[in-house]
């Protein structure tokens, strides 16, 4: 019988945060890191899925009882993604799968859209199905936010499914268009895990989405053509503080939205034209403007963005992924990668006493593998 190997990967998100749910720009890259899934299609219609990546679990339902809206943990996000497909007209079969992660829970990393598209993947497969990475992504965010209650955008969906190696991904939220940025060799991506967890769901992420879209209400009263905080630009955003028309939080959300989505386009020129360093900077501007404006950092992760823009090589450094916790994102010199990786962490761990772990890593992509 046909084994399949599915590696779904974790994502970075080098630049454009809490852009994606506003119909802006995103930068992500999809990592080396990821989730392994072993998929093998039964004889009847049952989903036996066995996660190995926190405890041994296993999970055995009927794909016709899926009852995915009442589940919780890692069996919201995989019954999820069957009954995400399945809603889609999908005709699923039973399925083995044996699920192992090595991306850290709560890090800011995308484990949840791994474990979707992963398991979406496998079971497309298995059911001899094919989707182009677009639908495949869009069927994984159903899942996290019909199934799993996260009201996320599409970005890390789509940055797993459709990144490459070797490359960033460029995504239009609005048109889902997708552009590689090829990822140069001078530079190298460093992530490292401040040790506070956070979990989506209860957080403020999705008080940050109620607070945009009051923001958009309010900007309609000088056009209303707007749409999303995408279509607000900083010259209407200076006409709604003359008109005195916008209270402190809702300024502050938008103008983090119009300036994070100008440094993505920016982000992406510097890295074509070689200015890494320019790069850097902006870096460091999103994540004080995520600070400031968004409100989504936290005195850890200042410290360590703070810590990693002190040490030799270091471009910029700044928050990935939602915040309140979770992972940062730096961007160094390629000859000072292993140096600024030792270092970071006996100095973050000194400064608040937490566990940090630090790790490069490269553009990876989605792969299939089949055995017998």
């Amino acid at each position: 019988m046909e084994t399949l190997t599915v590696f779904s990967p974790g994502r970075v998100n080098l630049i454009g945060e809490h852009t994606d749910y506003n119909d802006g720009w995103v930068m992500p890259l999809a990592i080396d890191r990821g989730t392994t899934i072993t998929a093998r299609r039964r004889d009847d219609n049952l989903l036996v899925v066995t996660t190995r990546t926190v405890r041994n679990e296993t999970d055995s339902v009927a794909l016709d009882a899926l009852d995915a809206a009442n589940q919780t943990g890692w069996r919201a996000y995989v019954r999820g993604s069957a009954q995400a497909l399945l809603d889609a007209g999908v005709a699923l079969v039973g399925a083995d799968l044996t699920i192992e992660s090595n991306l850290p829970i709560g890090g800011g990393l995308s484990s949840s859209a791994s474990l979707e598209v992963g398991v979406a993947t496998a079971l497309l497969r298995l059911a001899g199905v094919t989707l182009p990475p677009t639908e495949v992504a869009l069927a994984a965010q159903r899942a996290e936010q019909e199934y799993a209650h996260v009201n996320c955008g599409i970005m890390d969906q789509l940055a797993v499914a459709a990144g490459q190696a070797n490359h960033a991904t460029l995504i239009d939220c609005r048109s889902l268009e997708i552009t590689l940025v090829p990822l140069p060799s001078e530079v190298a991506v460093l992530v490292v895990d401040s040790d506070v967890p956070r979990t989506l769901a209860t957080s403020a992420y999705n008080q940050r989405r109620i607070e945009c879209e009051r923001a958009v209400t309010i900007m309609q009263q000088i056009d209303p053509s707007i749409q999303s905080l995408r279509d607000v630009t900083s010259e209407l955003l200076a006409t709604a503080v003359e008109r005195d028309i916008l209270d402190d939080i809702a300024f502050r959300r938008a103008r983090h939205v119009v300036s994070e989505n100008a440094r993505v386009l920016a982000v992406a020129e510097a890295f074509r034209s070689g200015n890494f360093a320019y790069a850097g900077e902006l870096m460091n501007d999103s994540h004080w403007s995520l600070r400031d404006d968004y409100e989504v950092s936290g005195p850890e992760l200042d410290t360590l963005t703070e810590l990693l823009r002190d040490l030799p090589g270091v471009l910029g450094a700044r928050l990935t992924g939602a915040g309140f916790g979770g992972c940062c994102v730096a961007l160094v010199e390629q000859g000072h990668i292993a140096s600024v990786a030792a270092q970071i962490v006996p100095a973050y761990n000194s400064a608040t006493g937490r566990s940090a772990d630090a790790f490069s890593t490269t553009a990876s992509a989605l792969s299939v593998a089949s055995s017998q």
